[in-house]
């Protein structure tokens, strides 16, 4: 069993919980993810590691409740326990594992949306603990949606848009980046994480610039394993699973259209059994990079 410490609403739909993990915290890198399972009754969860403490044994997630599991871990409150707590899984992101000199030389802005504000936040921390200047982009419909505003401003320079002009810049992040590159910012990376939808559009405004974007495919894996095929994307002409060969990849090599598609096919009983036809041996990718804290 695993011990809530914290737990706190962030907006409307959106909560964090700081859980007491220490051999996860232990191992862990911005970029890689956990899987939690509430009781023996609840579906696994792959969440994204939004922060963790490796002195005080810790891991933070963020997440926004959808079915049942997801509500389930909601009412858990603080000193409350979840049944498993499985990490870390996934590839760090490459700004942690590239060359430290080449990382350095990179002039870098992350493009976050909603829920994925929170795995963009241990990835700019890292930047900054390590002397590493980084332009952070966060947007939502409206003020009231906006997450982690003090703890982004205090790891890099933080640029907030609402669709609605509630609350800083008036537009989407893509709007803001085209904003900041005609005002002569120059960016040599970037990093977009959020909704589907989002990472695609970010992923043309990117392509326009010639910056190259890395995006997390974390909302369309399942079970974290690649034992499902629900994580199954092209890559390019390669096929890749999210929850063993990312979760980040080229977004400029990803067809977000095709991902979309298949991520709605998998929600049926009939999509999944047709997936698996088509898609034959590729379907899935066999057991992953699997973990534990036990």
């Amino acid at each position: 069993m695993f011990k809530i410490l914290e737990a706190e609403q962030l907006s409307a739909n959106v909560y964090k919980q700081v859980i007491l993990a220490p051999r996860v915290a232990k191992s862990c890198e911005p970029g890689q993810f956990i899987i939690v399972r509430v009781d023996e009754t609840a579906e696994r969860i792959p969440l994204t590691i939004c922060d963790y403490d490796r002195e005080a044994g810790t891991i933070t997630i963020v997440f926004q409740p959808i079915g049942v599991s997801t509500y389930k871990l909601v009412n858990l409150k603080a000193g409350d326990s979840i049944l498993d707590f499985v990490g870390p899984l996934g590839r760090p992101s490459d700004l942690v594992t590239d060359d430290f000199e080449e990382v350095k030389k990179k002039k870098i802005v992350f493009i976050a949306g909603g829920v994925g504000t929170a795995p963009v936040y241990p990835q700019a921390k890292w930047l900054h603990e390590h002397g590493i200047d980084c332009d952070i982009i966060v947007g939502a419909r409206t003020k009231d949606l906006l997450i982690f505003e003090k703890e982004m401003s205090a790891v890099g320079n933080l640029h907030l848009c609402t669709d609605d002009g509630s609350y800083g810049f008036k537009g989407v992040g893509t709007a803001m980046l085209e904003k900041l590159v005609s005002e002569g910012r120059e960016f040599n990376h970037c990093v977009a994480i959020g909704p589907m939808i989002m990472m695609k559009f970010a992923c043309l405004t990117t392509k326009k610039l010639g910056i190259p974007t890395v995006v997390s495919m974390n909302p369309i894996m399942v079970d974290g394993t690649g034992m499902c095929g629900g994580c199954r994307v092209m890559v390019g002409d390669e096929v890749k699973y999210a929850c063993v060969d990312g979760p980040e990849f080229d977004g400029h090599k990803i067809d977000f259209d095709q991902a979309m598609k298949r991520a709605a096919m998998y929600k049926t009983e009939e999509g999944r059994r047709l997936l698996k036809y088509q898609e034959g041996e590729t379907h899935h990718g066999g057991c992953g990079l699997c973990g534990g804290d036990k």
